[in-house]
């Protein structure tokens, strides 16, 4: 596999990280494009346009997405039933790029210029209070979510940097804080 290769495959796709390709993340589905371990047909969120784009890139000719992996369709964004929210706080580690807010028992929202329509936060939900709906003419019409694709990316990085920091930290705190002859 040549990572200049799973480079260019993963700018093609739209960084939404909603794991329909049955990869968990754009990232790991571009470098199995590039391994020739996956089709150019598994982004649901990036439809034709993406497929097309990934079957140039690697001299294929392109096809529609895969039913299997779910239906093309609009962008989407989450929206919370504040009302029905009971803040705790299963929403927050679900979503990719953090674009959800709030804290444990309190209400949550979506920050909805940030949400990639990624449908990760909807299982987590105990009260189903989270529903997905069109984003239309807002600014995540499909033009702007591919131009969005490095933020998302950027912010995953980000979130990735942020979770090894902490383990880390925890790590060294738990080695300093430990009782004698118990090992971590």
């Amino acid at each position: 596999m040549s990572a200049a290769l799973a480079d260019a495959l993963d700018r093609l796709l739209p960084q939404t990280q909603c794991t329909r390709c049955g990869y968990p993340g754009c990232r790991p589905y571009a470098e199995a494009l590039a391994a020739g371990a996956a089709d150019i047909d598994q982004c649901p969120p990036g439809g034709l346009p993406t497929a097309a784009g990934l079957a140039r890139l690697l001299g294929r000719e392109p096809k529609p997405v895969s039913s299997a992996h779910g239906a093309e369709g609009p962008p989407r964004v989450a929206v919370i039933d504040e009302s029905v929210c009971i803040g705790c706080a299963k929403c927050l580690p679900a979503c990719p790029v953090d674009a959800i807010v709030g804290a444990r028992r309190q209400l949550h929202t979506v920050i909805a210029a940030e949400c990639s329509g990624c449908e990760l936060c909807l299982p987590p939900c105990p009260v189903d209070c989270i529903t997905l709906v069109e984003a239309g003419d807002s600014p995540l019409a499909l033009a702007a979510l591919r131009r969005r694709a490095d933020q998302y990316r950027d912010r995953i990085r980000a979130r990735a940097e942020r979770a090894t920091a902490r383990a880390a930290h925890r790590a060294l705190h738990f080695a300093q804080h430990a009782p004698d002859g118990v090992e971590p």
